[in-house]
């Protein structure tokens, strides 16, 4: 059994990486009282007895925490923003390529992706990698996500206010500054910031990322079939990413798309629609599981050299 330690246990990633360790077989959880949560002393022993802590800790506070743990033998995967362009850390989305599951796989230290970035980089990366979409494009991304991303004082806010513009869609970070934009750009390959254009709505889970093509304006001509088989390359293998077949309609709720669909699950679904001279990529994920929870597990399984999908299947 591998002792895990949660970092940050009680907040909404802490809780759901509990939860999950919870039906986990072949772990133990390090548990901390609520009350002792900003004990230095019995924070730094559990993380120095811990094989793997998860940090689910606001960005400032985790490089500190990082320096308490001075026992070699612990690994850390941190949920936070801090490190998900930081090159010393590997970057937790294994199924990019083979060079980025062995880096998860040796790694003492991984960052997990964002909800948005994972969404954005799985549709993205492939296209920059085979030349289809330069990396000087400002690509615009437009994305929508539930409300439980925002953390516990936005899930009380939608949860228990009357207020009109908390029941509709609301368009956030208008300066174009989202904090997953640099992780967008590095991990995507690009050269230049993407357009991120982020909306969180009344619903709590569920996450889409919308990519836009216009063919004309692509490095190279394809079609929606190109992509299909393009995707296929690169995610044909892969557990958690499923390529949808072409204009696929099985899915659709009265012809339109259900942003909902991948909820309570690990993975994370890519469709592909539009017509000869316009394409959308669609890439839809739980913004709770594989956008947060459900890959840190993962990735704690590839580090510990468990099966992939133990606990999450």
């Amino acid at each position: 059994m591998y002792k895990i330690y949660v970092d940050g246990q009680h907040g909404t990633t802490g809780l759901l990486v509990n939860e999950r360790l919870a039906k986990h077989p072949e772990v133990e959880i390090l548990e901390i009282p609520y009350e002792e949560r900003h004990n230095r002393e019995l924070r730094t022993k559990l993380l120095n007895e811990a094989d793997l802590v998860f940090l689910c800790l606001p960005d400032e506070a985790v490089a500190d925490t990082v320096s308490l743990v001075t026992n070699p033998e612990t690994r850390i995967i941190d949920a936070s923003t801090a490190n998900r362009t930081n090159d010393s850390w590997a970057y937790g989305l294994p199924e990019l390529s083979t060079r980025h599951r062995e880096n998860v796989a040796g790694a003492s230290r991984v960052s997990n992706p964002g909800c948005h970035a994972s969404a954005a980089v799985v549709a993205l990366y492939p296209l920059v990698e085979e030349g289809i979409v330069s990396r000087e494009t400002a690509v615009p991304l437009f994305s929508i996500t539930g409300y439980t991303g925002g953390g516990k004082k936005m899930i009380e806010t939608y949860e228990t206010t009357e207020e009109r513009a908390y029941k509709a869609p609301r368009q956030y970070a208008l300066g174009l500054t989202h904090k997953h934009v640099p992780e967008v750009r590095v991990r995507s390959g690009l050269n230049v910031n993407p357009i991120l254009m982020p909306v969180v709505s009344n619903f709590p889970r569920g996450l889409a990322v919308t990519l836009p093509l216009s063919v004309k304006e692509l490095e190279k001509t394809v079609t929606k079939q190109d992509l299909y088989e393009i995707y296929q390359k690169y995610f044909g293998d892969s557990i958690f990413i499923r390529v949808h077949e072409v204009d696929e309609a099985d899915d659709l709720v009265d012809n339109a798309f259900d942003v909902q669909g991948s909820n309570d699950t690990n993975y994370s679904d890519i469709y592909i629609y539009g017509n000869d001279e316009q394409i959308q990529v669609i890439s839809r994920l739980d913004n709770l599981g594989k956008g947060a929870s459900g890959a840190a597990i993962q990735n704690m399984n590839i580090m510990l050299g468990m099966d992939e999908t133990t606990g999450l299947i």
